[in-house]
C-alpha cells in the first residue's frame, strides 16, 4: 500500500487506494484466498455500493492459520525484546508514511468523516511506538525469602497463542491496542476483524510482514461466518488468551466459552457513558468537551458520551450553545472535502438509532436539532440534540451509538451522581465542574472505568483503557495493557 496525497481532494477515487490492499486471507506472512475460494463484499456506507471483495475465511483457514502461529510461537517468544521492539517501531514509521491512505481507507469502508479518520491514524499508530517501547521493560523480580530458607525469582513470560477479535467503529485502533502488547510480549497472534471494515487489518498486517514480522506471527481471518470461524480458534486448546472489544451480550458468551478451558481474556464491551455538566462549569468549555465526546466517530464509540446530564442553572444555556455548535456539522460522504460527518456504518445501524431517537420524542423529549433521516442512498443519521429528557427514559439505558445528544437536568449533585451510575456499564464517564473539591469528590464516586474531568477526550496510548461492572475485564494500553499478555512464572531457588 504506497502513500499518495489524497488529503486535501474533493472527491476522491477510491480505486487508488483500494488497489494497494491485499484482500486475501493474511496467513503464513502473506495474502492467500480462502481454502474454499469464498470471498464476501465489503461496502461503502456512503454509496451502498460495493467497494471490493475479499477473502471469506472458514474453519480449515482458521485451523491453517493457529497451525502456522504455533509453529513459531517459540521461536517468536525467544526473540530478544529489542527486536520485538524494533519491528513494531518500523511499522510505527511505515504507518506515519502512509497515514493518508489509511485514513482514506478507513474513511471508505466504515463511511466516517476523513478527519476523524486521521485522528484515529495517529492514535491508533501510537500503540505500535508505545508498546515498542514496553517490549523492553518487561521486567520481574528476585528476593531474599523472608524464612530466610532460600530465594524468590518471578519472571514474565508470553502467555501463548493469542486470538483478537476487533470492532468495527475502529478499524486501526482496535487491532494495534491488541496486537502491539501481544508481539512485544512475545505471543504469536490470530486477528478477527469485523466483516463491515476488514481491509484496514489487511493492510496493516502488510505494514508488518515489511517491516520484518516473521511469517505465522500474524495472521488476519476476515470472514463473514464469525461465530464458526471464533468457535473452532476458542475450543482449540492451543489458543491461550482472547482479547475481544464489542458487545457486552457476546462477551458474555465468549467468556462462557473461554471458561471451559480457563483461557485467559480481556473483555472491553460496552458503555453508557454520563456527561454532567455542574452549575460551577465553564459553560463553553463544556459545550467544546460534549461535542468532541459526542461526535468523535459521528457518535460510533464505546466511550461516547451517550446522555447528558446538565444542572438547572445552566441547562438552558448548555443545550442552546451545544445546539449551535452541532448545527455548524456539515453530512456527506466522508471522503468530501469539508464533510465533518459521514453516514453510520450499515443499515441496522442507522435503523436502530432512527428508532431510539422516535422512542425518546414519543416519551416526551423535544427535539431541537435533527431528529429524522434523510432520504437517498447511504446510512445517514444527522447530528440531533434532544432536551426534556427523563434521567431514566429507555433512550437513556443503552448506547445510541450514533450522532444523538440527549439532555436531562437535575438539581443536586447526588441526583446526577444517582442517574449516572443508574446502568449496567461503567466504561467512561465525564464531568465539567471548577470546583476542585467537588472535581475529587465527583470522580472518585463515578463507577466507571475511566472518567474525564473538565476534557471531552480521554483515550491515550499510555493510559490504561477498560471498564468495570459489564463494561469488560482487563485494561488495554499504558503499562498495564502489557501485563495482559504475560504469564507470571515463580522460581524457587536454594
Amino acid at each position: 500500500m504506497n502513500s499518495s496525497d489524497v488529503g486535501d481532494r474533493d472527491v476522491i477515487d477510491p480505486q487508488a487506494v483500494l488497489d494497494g490492499v491485499p484482500t486475501g486471507l493474511w496467513i503464513n506472512g502473506r495474502s492467500t484466498p480462502a481454502a474454499d475460494g469464498a470471498t464476501f463484499e465489503v461496502y461503502d456506507p456512503a454509496t451502498e455500493e460495493s467497494l471490493t471483495s475479499v477473502a471469506d475465511a472458514g474453519v480449515a483457514d482458521a485451523r491453517s492459520a493457529l497451525d502456522h502461529a504455533v509453529a513459531v510461537s517459540d521461536e517468536w517468544a525467544a526473540t530478544p525484546a529489542r527486536e520485538r521492539g524494533e519491528i513494531l517501531r518500523r511499522t510505527f514509521e511505515l504507518l506515519t508514511d502512509r497515514a493518508d491512505d489509511i485514513a482514506l481507507l478507513m474513511t471508505l469502508e466504515l463511511g466516517r468523516a476523513l478527519p476523524d479518520s486521521r485522528a484515529e491514524t495517529k492514535y491508533g499508530n501510537e500503540f505500535l511506538r508505545w508498546f515498542a517501547e514496553e517490549a523492553v521493560r518487561i521486567g520481574g523480580r528476585f528476593t531474599q525469602a523472608p524464612a530466610g530458607n532460600g530465594r524468590i525469582l518471578v519472571a514474565q513470560q508470553p502467555v501463548g497463542p493469542c486470538l483478537a477479535i476487533t470492532p468495527w467503529n475502529f478499524p486501526l485502533a482496535m487491532g494495534t491496542r491488541k496486537i502491539g502488547p501481544a508481539l512485544a510480549a512475545g505471543n504469536v497472534m490470530i486477528v478477527k476483524p469485523p466483516r463491515e471494515t476488514p481491509l484496514t487489518m489487511l493492510a496493516l498486517a502488510e505494514a508488518f510482514a515489511e517491516a520484518g514480522l516473521p511469517p505465522g506471527v500474524l495472521s488476519v481471518l476476515p470472514t463473514s461466518s464469525s461465530g464458526e470461524v471464533s468457535t473452532a480458534l476458542i475450543t482449540d486448546d492451543r489458543i491461550r488468551k482472547i482479547s475481544f472489544t464489542g458487545s457486552t451480550p457476546v462477551g458474555r458468551n465468549l467468556l462462557g466459552q473461554a471458561a471451559e478451558r480457563v483461557q485467559r481474556t480481556s473483555m472491553e464491551l460496552g458503555g453508557n457513558a454520563p456527561f454532567l455538566v455542574f452549575d460551577d462549569a465553564d459553560v463553553d468549555a463544556a459545550v467544546e468537551g460534549a461535542f468532541a465526546a459526542k461526535m468523535r466517530n459521528g457518535g460510533e464509540a464505546c466511550t461516547a458520551a451517550n446522555r447528558f446530564l446538565v444542572q438547572s442553572g445552566v441547562a438552558e444555556e448548555f443545550t442552546t450553545k451545544l445546539v449551535e455548535k452541532m448545527s455548524d456539522v456539515v453530512m456527506g460522504p466522508g471522503y468530501k472535502d469539508g464533510v465533518t460527518l459521514g453516514p453510520l456504518v450499515n443499515a441496522d445501524q442507522r435503523d436502530k438509532v432512527a428508532a431510539a431517537v422516535e422512542q425518546a420524542v414519543s416519551d416526551g423529549a423535544r427535539v431541537r436539532l435533527g431528529g429524522e433521516r434523510p432520504d437517498g442512498r447511504g446510512f445517514f443519521f444527522p447530528a440531533t440534540v434532544l432536551d426534556n429528557v427523563d434521567p431514566y427514559a429507555p433512550v437513556t439505558r443503552e448506547e445510541i451509538f450514533g450522532p444523538v445528544a440527549v439532555i436531562s437536568t437535575f438539581d443536586a449533585e447526588d441526583d446526577a451522581i444517582a442517574a449516572a451510575n443508574s446502568t449496567e456499564y461503567g466504561l467512561a464517564a465525564y464531568f465539567y465542574s471548577r470546583d476542585l473539591e467537588r472535581c475529587m469528590r465527583v470522580a472518585s464516586r463515578l463507577d466507571s472505568g475511566m472518567v474525564g474531568v473538565n476534557r471531552g477526550v480521554i483515550s491515550d496510548a499510555a493510559a490504561p483503557f477498560g471498564g468495570i461492572k459489564q463494561s469488560g475485564i482487563g485494561r488495554e494500553g499504558g503499562s498495564e495493557g502489557i501485563d495482559e499478555y504475560l504469564s507470571v512464572k515463580y522460581i524457587a531457588l536454594t
